[in-house]
């Protein structure tokens, strides 16, 4: 199983990102699929989650976030707008629950 997260960056408050994760070992449309993110010092924390068509995102980012699939590509998108300092973290993709298996994420950053 690989999970490849891309897109991240740096980019003022306000700005907007779109995060891409690749699946590979396993067909995503089978599963309900998540974005987590850590933030510095932090745990790691679940920001959305999609699952037969439905959706589901932590308070934080309702409004802001959009979570979807491309079941073509076997891939995941995150679309992050009107982003916040307080949105910088790694954000990782993976299963809802979560495989043991985390992939390297990719590094947000928003600057004030």
């Amino acid at each position: 199983v690989q999970l490849q997260a891309s897109g991240g960056g740096l980019v003022q408050a306000g700005g907007s990102l779109r995060l891409s994760c690749k699946v590979s070992g396993f067909t995503l449309s089978f599963y309900p699929m998540a974005w987590y993110r850590q933030r510095p010092g932090n745990q790691r924390e679940l920001v959305a989650e999609i699952s037969s068509g439905q959706t589901n995102y932590v308070d934080s980012v309702k409004g802001r976030f959009t979570i979807g699939r491309e079941v073509m590509e076997n891939s995941m998108t995150l679309y992050m707008n009107d982003l916040k300092p307080e949105d910088t973290a790694v954000y990782y993709c993976n299963r809802r629950p979560a495989l043991p298996t985390w992939g390297q994420g990719t590094q947000v950053t928003v600057s004030s």
